[in-house]
């Protein structure tokens, strides 16, 4: 097995496995990381091992290209502006918690062509795993979702020298091109300490490797005396904390058509 199958099966194998109930993961990381990489050959693989798997990327939900850039084109923008999370929860993640035959739909807008993607909703598959890539996936909008969250770190010049690469930018990390991006992921490495509550911090350096294990204890579903227990991440500010209790009150059990299914990444352009 190769040092890439082995970290993918690693990562299969952290899976919280409870009965008929979907799965969300994560795969976090910076800009130029490898996340879209990573993300596709763990949806092959886990489909490879009879899972039923949906892949898709939170760059299918961006704010309309007005919207991002009415403030101007900075770190402060790609942090505050970019991302609309309020659709990816309500077209995307929480149809997947609320468990099999919810419709979901995998893009909310198209980066690229800014402009909505009108696609019919599908229903949430039964014992189904949702892998999703996307920078700020810990943010507080999203970070009591996922079962797992893999994150993928590597050094700011590898990165900027991939996205120069992949979109024929500049491979200058001082350039205003790329120094907002990086500039915004040393804010969210401030603010939520990404590395430290992941579940699995991957080296994608140069191949990618099992680097340390993240959080002392993974989020998801665990049988815990024969009864199902969910253990998740919960903010230290009260009310978000109340909010996120809230949320988990409705506790949702669910219950196979093996297939990988993905969306087609759309580049931020921002």
């Amino acid at each position: 097995m190769s040092g890439e199958q082995s970290v993918l099966a690693a990562v299969a194998e952290a899976l919280p496995l409870p009965p008929h109930r979907p799965l969300l993961v994560a795969v976090d990381g910076g800009d130029g990381a490898g996340k879209t990489t990573f993300a596709l050959g763990l949806a092959d693989f886990l489909g490879s091992e009879g899972r039923v798997v949906v892949q898709t990327s939170l760059d299918w939900f961006h704010f309309p290209r007005a919207h991002r850039h009415a403030m101007g084109r900075s770190s402060e923008s790609v942090w505050s502006r970019h991302f609309d999370y309020r659709a990816a929860r309500r077209e995307l993640l929480e149809p997947w918690l609320s468990g099999p035959g919810s419709s979901y739909r995998t893009r909310w807008h198209d980066v690229v062509a800014d402009v909505l993607v009108d696609d019919a909703g599908e229903a949430v598959p039964a014992d189904g795993v949702l892998v999703v890539d996307g920078v700020f996936a810990q943010r507080p909008e999203l970070r009591d979702l996922w079962d797992l969250v893999v994150y993928l770190d590597a050094d700011e010049a590898v990165r900027v020298s991939r996205m120069a690469r992949r979109d024929g930018g500049p491979d200058d990390p001082e350039h205003p091109d790329q120094l907002r991006y990086l500039q915004a992921q040393r804010h969210y490495r401030e603010v939520c300490d990404p590395i430290r509550h992941a579940d699995l911090v991957i080296d994608s350096n140069a191949d990618f490797a099992l680097a340390v294990g993240g959080a002392e204890e993974f989020s998801g579903w665990r049988l815990r005396g024969g009864a199902l227990e969910r253990r998740v991440r919960l903010p230290a500010d009260a009310g978000e904390l109340a909010a996120a209790v809230d949320r988990l009150v409705a506790g949702r059990e669910v219950g196979p058509q093996p297939r990988v299914r993905r969306s087609n990444s759309s580049r931020n352009d921002s």
